[in-house]
């Protein structure tokens, strides 16, 4: 649990034990509800010796990991974990469907509209509105985390994988390729992206993979990045030396798609890496250490722990480390809801308006997002619900919970624990096992084909 002093300045978080004592001797109350924070009424940070904790970051299209740790000689312990739901995919669609909007006014010619295409520029360091969303939500709970706890340092992912070490000039050593080293993880990584995981042969997917040479290494081929791909153990030993032309003699559309994918740039894994160096320049304005890192390292700290895959182990994982001890057995998974709409009305499917929206957007009390509790001592809604609440005019409320939404709760039985801040959370376990395959010498469900 997060701890504030008496002035509201952030202390070391502690067990939620401690917090529940804490809280029954009256020595603390609640200062926020989610994530729960509680206020020492007798402690100052001034006099108060004070370690601090680290926080890791894995951003991610759809989801963020964020894990707030304590670091001691290199070993860490998650003391922390939330899991960030971003909300570009409905950013995205809304601004398509306002593009088809202009685009028919345009197109239908309903009034005289001079051109301004050719006046719109974009600023330096434009990114679109999906991603700078997920560029802002993240950065804004960074913040957040700093004003609950003693943040000193951040550790993010700032690459998918080291493209200095795939660099075109700087092929796989003998040893480097054999040993897995950390390089070659980089490029294990950057495989299992471009191939979607699957082999590049059959198809198949979720079986143990190979590393193998589209050009043979024994008839000249080399260890370029260009020359290699996937392969399940079986067309691997099938393949063994022969030339991929003789090979697949028979599927001349599949040794075109190899090929062609091959020497193919990742532009989704590029966007994403994209947005990762704008979320680095930022979380460097803050003022706070930044230490960069890459999803192979990430990925090689895992195996060598034996975490599970999941977005809240990863940025516990990110960056350099030697083992972690513990970490949160909950993670609070936080999705970015919004704040509402300044549209007014609901249209029909012919777009004129058939329902007109209050303006009021306090209803006894209560607006929609705020997080409720609702008692309900008889009825068919029997029961403690919890949740985000829709209010009506009426005085009749929806609540949205973990199992679904409780409609035509009076009022009377609501109590209010926060007030909404465009977020929805709910906390869920952290993932316990391990990937489908165990780590074998060569990391975790791929290894080095001999070819």
């Amino acid at each position: 649990m997060f701890v504030l002093d008496r002035h509201g300045h952030p202390l070391d978080p502690c067990h939620p034990a401690r917090a529940r004592r804490l809280l029954a001797a009256g020595r603390a109350v609640v200062a926020r509800h989610t994530p729960f924070v509680i206020r020492l009424k007798d402690r100052d940070a001034a006099t108060s010796t004070v370690e601090g904790v680290q926080v890791g970051i894995d951003p991610g299209s759809k989801h963020t990991g964020l894990a707030v740790f304590t670091e001691r000689d290199g070993s860490r312990t998650g003391r922390y974990a939330l899991q960030l739901d971003h909300r570009g995919a409905a950013i995205r669609d809304q601004l398509t469907a306002r593009s088809q909007y202009r685009r028919r006014r345009r197109s239908k010619n309903l009034r005289y509209r001079a051109p301004r295409f050719l006046n719109r520029t974009k600023p330096k360091g434009w990114l679109a509105p999906s991603l700078r969303h997920r560029l802002d939500t993240t950065l804004s709970w960074v913040v957040r985390l700093t004003r609950w706890a003693p943040v000193r340092a951040v550790h993010v992912e700032r690459v998918s994988f080291d493209t200095h070490a795939l660099s075109a000039g700087r092929p796989l050593q003998g040893a480097q390729y054999q040993r897995s080293t950390l390089a070659g993880y980089e490029v294990r990584e950057y495989l299992l992206a471009k191939g979607n995981r699957r082999c590049a042969y059959c198809g198949k997917q979720d079986v143990p993979l190979n590393l193998d040479h589209i050009h043979p290494r024994s008839r000249g081929g080399s260890d370029r990045i260009s020359n290699l791909t996937l392969a399940c153990i079986p067309c691997n030993q099938a393949k063994n030396a022969t030339p991929v032309e003789e090979f697949l003699k028979g599927r001349p559309a599949l040794l075109a798609k190899i090929l062609r994918q091959a020497k193919a740039p990742l532009r989704d894994a590029a966007a994403v890496n994209a947005t990762r160096w704008a979320l680095w320049r930022a979380l460097k304005a803050t003022g706070l250490p930044v230490h960069p890192a890459s999803g192979g390292r990430t990925k090689w700290n895992r195996s060598r722990t034996g975490a599970a895959k999941s977005h809240t182990l990863d940025a516990l994982h990110v960056g350099e480390l030697e083992t972690v001890t513990a970490w949160p057995s909950t993670v609070l998974v936080v999705k970015a809801a919004g704040r509402g709409t300044y549209c007014r009305t609901r249209t029909d499917r012919y777009g004129f308006p058939r329902l007109r929206l209050p303006r009021t957007k306090q209803v006894k009390g209560f607006a929609t997002g705020d997080l409720v509790r609702a008692i309900v001592p008889s009825g068919k809604k029997t029961g403690v619900h919890r949740g985000r609440v829709a209010v009506r005019s009426t005085g009749s409320f929806n609540i949205t919970t973990r199992h679904g939404t409780v409609q035509g709760i009076h009022h009377r039985h609501v109590r209010l624990l926060q007030r909404a801040d465009g977020y929805g959370y709910t906390p869920h376990p952290e993932v316990r096992h391990r990937a489908a395959f165990p780590p074998g010498p060569e990391g975790p469900g791929l290894h080095a084909g001999g070819n």
